[in-house]
């Protein structure tokens, strides 16, 4: 194949390719199978280069131990620069040079970044959104459900594969990049919503109308073809399930192109995509416009994209955080597509951090680390954000330490692919509550003006005292069946504001067969179309919880106290934070109670028995050093065991493809520890034998991983 691959065409329908000729049995047979390595390297972008180096560019990786690059997910207009008339020549020269040298590729469909051709020809493939139509010039701009974007991203598509097909380094796809539903709105998207309304409520207006409230201000329905425009809205459950509704277009949207792309592909060939998190400067908790959990299902691999803080900000908790939940999506090793190598000035990372980074991910279940990207910008937006080569192209401290890395998993590897977890506990997470509490924020001001407080801050106050104790967990859709709750000894279930009955029926039913379930305030207050119950709250899970109330506030020098606190030696000291409900036990054992002239002595914090279980619920926010108390005594009273080691020292487990268990020992930390090595085995760094307690010193940002012996515990 030559390098130019250029020619012009009609722009009309593209014919149907024909299926593969591989069978749906063989095709899962491949994509169940583990991985054969470790991935490293990262994204690659020849179109962007300002001198000819590919050759060049390829010895450095290689001799950073670097054998994977992403290509082609950025530059459609690239490619077509015109309707119809495609240009793969940079494609063609990377993907010969990449064979030729050895090296694997991920290839990512180009449709995220929409040429201005296409939207001059039809300016509706831009999104209306809340703020108006989006203007060109940004990425992400366009109505994914539009149908001129379909059609001629369907063609890009088609054409890249037909191109990369015969390629045996490209080892997978994927689809998009960072998909969401950027706040589409338009006509077409409001008129699938009202189908997806009459599809919900079996077209009964009536009872669309009573579940939503609709009454209120006038809001009333009277016909399904006199449907008022979603923006205007003041409802928050009708703006709650266009949300919904709205996640759904994400997850058909990479269904469609999982369709398209595997009429090409090979069995062994992976599809993938980068799905991203919350953002708050940095990776932070669980997206609102997509639910991870389901958009997974398009996927044979799972990935995402991890951006953590780094210098004296790095905790390695963003890593974690974003691995344990990707790995949960399809319960099996996941891709990191995306994380930074130097990034912003603020994230440029001290010595040892990067090496640090890389095995952190590895220690969640990760099969690759890729670096977005190889090479700084030159211009354009992201100019700044930079590259594990900086501008100079030349080498440097990064690129230094990156071969660190390649190289050691070059010796390593093997040892490390393929980590499979067993964890005892488990978040259960919810997209219909982190969406209401959008609307419904957890805290105001005292002026009354809406706060920044919502869902996430919950989900991450419980996850971040948790991996400081060491105590990995898993994640799990809210509507995981009975059968895997039960497989938990514990269950964590942070401000759980909107669910329907079963689910919350489903979770006493797991207290009463044995589990221990950990609450947090918000929880059971409406059902899924977010419409607050009209009994005693918290709904159904009362039951289990042996607790009940009916008043509530934003606690202002609020004190707790009781054996939880004496427990914590925080004892006087304790404050309730954020939001405080005022229990009322029925039953329940309470753990700690609030210190105020009016409130003082209500319970803040309760236990209670229930079937074979417990059920723990904490009516406010504690300080982390008492909710990590009541983790402790959760878990001991669960028969898990909880780590003697403790933040910085972060350790995580998992089992190899040897059937060794992989013991990671990190220092988040800028200064050097001597602990005591929790297992015997040998080290895979050292490779050294490591007897179980005696002392491993760990540099600035450093690690140990201990491959376990088989004769563990006859020291």
């Amino acid at each position: 194949m030559t390098e130019q691959n250029q020619e012009t065409e009609e722009t009309e329908d593209t014919e149907e390719t024909e299926d593969t000729e591989e069978t749906e049995e063989a095709r899962e047979n491949e994509e169940n199978r583990t991985m054969k390595e470790l991935y490293y390297g990262a994204a690659y972008y020849d179109e962007y280069m300002p001198e000819e180096r590919l050759e060049k560019d390829i010895r450095m990786m290689q001799d950073a131990g670097m054998n994977l690059v992403r290509i082609a997910e950025s530059t459609w207009a690239t490619y077509e620069p015109r309707p119809g008339e495609f240009d793969f020549s940079h494609v063609v020269r990377v993907l010969n040079a990449m064979e030729k040298a050895g090296m694997h590729v991920i290839v990512g469909t180009p449709t995220y970044a929409v040429p201005h051709w296409l939207t001059a020809m039809d300016p509706t493939v831009l999104a209306d959104t809340h703020e108006g139509r989006r203007p060109y010039g940004s990425r992400q701009i366009m109505d994914i459900t539009n149908p001129t974007y379909r059609k001629y991203g369907e063609r890009i598509i088609r054409r890249l594969m037909e191109v990369v097909e015969p390629y045996r380094c490209v080892v997978g796809f994927q689809l998009d990049n960072e998909t969401k539903y950027y706040d589409t709105l338009g006509p077409n998207v409001q008129k699938q919503f009202v189908e997806y309304l009459k599809k919900e409520f079996h077209g009964d207006l009536d009872a669309l109308n009573a579940e939503f409230g609709l009454n209120y201000w006038s809001n009333r329905i009277g016909s399904w073809d006199d449907f008022p425009d979603v923006r205007g809205t003041i409802n928050g459950s009708l703006a709650a399930e266009f949300d919904k509704f709205r996640r759904g277009l994400v997850d058909e949207f990479l269904q469609w192109q999982r369709k398209i792309v595997d009429e090409y592909r090979r069995p062994e060939q992976f599809v993938t995509h980068n799905l991203d998190f919350d953002w708050r400067g940095c990776s932070y908790g669980v997206q609102s416009q997509v639910n991870h959990f389901h958009a997974a299902r398009a996927l044979t691999i799972a990935g995402c994209d991890i951006y953590h803080p780094s210098q004296d900000h790095l905790t390695g908790a963003e890593a974690a955080f974003g691995g344990d939940l990707t790995r949960s999506l399809l319960g099996k090793n996941y891709l990191l597509l995306e994380t930074e190598a130097q990034g912003f000035p603020q994230w440029t990372p001290y010595p040892g951090q990067l090496r640090l980074q890389a095995y952190s991910h590895l220690a969640s279940g990760a099969n690759s680390v890729e670096y977005w990207h190889w090479h700084s910008l030159h211009n354009a937006l992201e100019t700044y954000w930079k590259g594990v080569l900086s501008h100079d192209l030349a080498p440097n401290a990064v690129y230094r330490e990156a071969s660190v890395v390649g190289n050691e998993w070059k010796k390593i590897g093997s040892r490390l692919v393929n980590l499979r977890k067993k964890n005892r506990i488990a978040m259960l997470i919810s997209n219909e509550s982190l969406t209401a509490l959008n609307y419904f924020p957890i805290s105001v001001t005292s002026s009354g003006q809406t706060g920044k407080i919502g869902y996430n801050d919950v989900v991450r106050w419980m996850y971040d005292v948790l991996y400081r104790m060491n105590l990995e967990c898993d994640f799990l859709p809210v509507e995981a069946a009975q059968e895997t709750l039960n497989g938990y000894a514990m269950i964590l279930v942070p401000a759980l504001y909107a669910a329907p009955d079963s689910i919350l029926e489903r979770l006493n039913h797991y207290v009463e067969q044995g589990g221990t379930m950990i609450a947090t305030f918000k929880s059971g207050f409406t059902d899924e179309y977010v419409k607050v119950a009209h009994d005693a709250q918290p709904h159904i899970l009362c039951q289990s919880l042996g607790v009940t109330y009916q008043e509530f506030a934003f606690p202002e020098n609020v004190g707790l106290t009781g054996p939880l606190t004496d427990a914590a030696g925080g004892s006087g000291k304790e404050m309730a934070e954020l939001f405080m409900e005022l229990l009322i036990p029925q039953g329940a054992e309470v753990l700690a109670s609030y210190v105020h002239p009016a409130w003082g002595g209500t319970a803040a914090v309760t236990e209670n028995r229930y079937g074979s279980g417990r059920a723990i619920y904490l009516g406010c926010r504690t300080s982390d050093r008492l909710l990590e108390e009541l983790f402790r005594k959760a878990a001991e009273e669960s028969s898990l065991t909880v780590p003697a080691l403790h933040f910085p020292v972060i350790v995580r487990k998992g089992t190899n493809d040897f059937g060794r268990e992989i013991t990671y020992v990190m220092n988040f930390s800028g200064k050097s520890r001597e602990v005591p090595a929790p297992v015997r085995g040998r080290s895979l760094l050292k490779e050294a034998p490591v007897r179980s307690g005696e002392a491993l010193c760990l540099a600035p940002w450093g690690l140990e991983i201990i491959e376990s012996d088989p004769t563990e515990g006859k020291d």
